[in-house]
């Protein structure tokens, strides 16, 4: 069934209103996937997960001004809404909220969330203002949509836990749901800024996921962050389109850099192996989440 598309926050807010008191608590659910549209199967992905954990999926179309640079991809951002109604047709939505710009900022903007740490590595080092504008956009979203869960993929890993950790500080009653990242058959992170790539290029940024995919052996090998760093960048140099942006290793959900010296097999929790690789004018990123003490057996059960 087509899912209702919605323009307004008032009208969008009718709609679950509506439904929650039509259901029962217990089966008055609401899911929400915030997303810039021109969705993919990684977006499906998360559809079809809230479908499948909540009464009510809502999805949001929305690309988003203030979380561009002055000399980034703002106009050019791939939009596609027909296409992306269909695929959430097919996934099980109930509601797209595709607001414009003035529906979202309708006034002079005076206010701004900012989270700091987390914030300051990867993807924040190069993109100053970036997830202040992310954090903004998706501390309204949640307060427009008010949903149980909302779903994240961990493509943008640095992403998911700035939302999270914005969600806990700020005690709103929505859990924040990380969701694996999907790949093409032969490793490509899917991205929509994948349509961007040549054949060339999009062939040489296969280098990332198989740079990746060496990263347990050479822990469980002993190496530190820094060494991790040098052979990630060496592998992914092989590339010669490949511009490496930062190719890092860091504890997560905190974000915070290891003891460089010491190996990385000792780490406790969660470590994330992150990279920014620029083909040509299109910026990628991936990564990859792991917990160092299994490396080992990861590492022989990829073989």
């Amino acid at each position: 069934m087509k899912p209702t598309i919605l323009r307004t926050v008032a009208e969008l807010r009718r709609e679950i209103a509506a439904f929650r008191r039509s259901r029962p608590p217990e089966a008055a659910s609401v899911g929400f996937v915030p997303t810039m549209g021109y969705l993919h199967e990684g977006h499906a992905s998360l559809l079809r997960r809230s479908a499948r954990e909540n009464g009510l999926t809502v999805l949001s179309i929305f690309v988003n001004p203030i979380q561009f640079g002055p000399n980034e991809d703002l106009d050019k951002y791939p939009r596609d809404e027909e296409r992306d109604v269909a695929l959430a047709a097919s996934c099980g939505v109930d509601l797209v909220f595709a607001p414009t710009v003035r529906e979202m900022y309708p006034q002079r903007r005076v206010t701004t969330v900012t989270v700091s740490e987390v914030t300051e590595g990867l993807c924040g080092a190069s993109r100053p203002g970036h997830f202040d504008g992310v954090a903004t956009v998706v501390a309204k979203l949640l307060n427009i949509v008010q949903p149980d869960r909302a779903y994240f993929g961990l493509k943008d890993a640095q992403q998911a836990a700035i939302v999270a950790r914005m969600a806990q500080d700020l005690n709103m009653p929505t859990e924040i749901v990380p969701c694996p990242t999907v790949r093409e058959p032969d490793g490509l992170a899917l991205s929509s800024r994948n349509v961007y790539l040549s054949a060339e290029e999009r062939e040489q940024a296969l280098s990332l996921s198989r740079s990746l995919a060496q990263v347990p052996a050479w822990i469980a090998e002993g190496v530190s962050a820094s060494e991790l760093s040098e052979r990630l960048r060496r592998e992914i140099g092989r590339s010669p389109l490949a511009q490496i942006e930062y190719a890092e290793a860091l504890t997560y959900p905190d974000l915070l850099p290891p003891d460089g010296g010491a190996p990385l097999r000792g780490v406790e929790g969660q470590l994330l192996v992150a990279l920014a690789v620029r083909f040509g004018s299109t910026r990628l990123i991936d990564n990859r989440l792991l917990n160092p003490k299994e490396a080992g057996v990861e590492a022989c059960s990829a073989k």
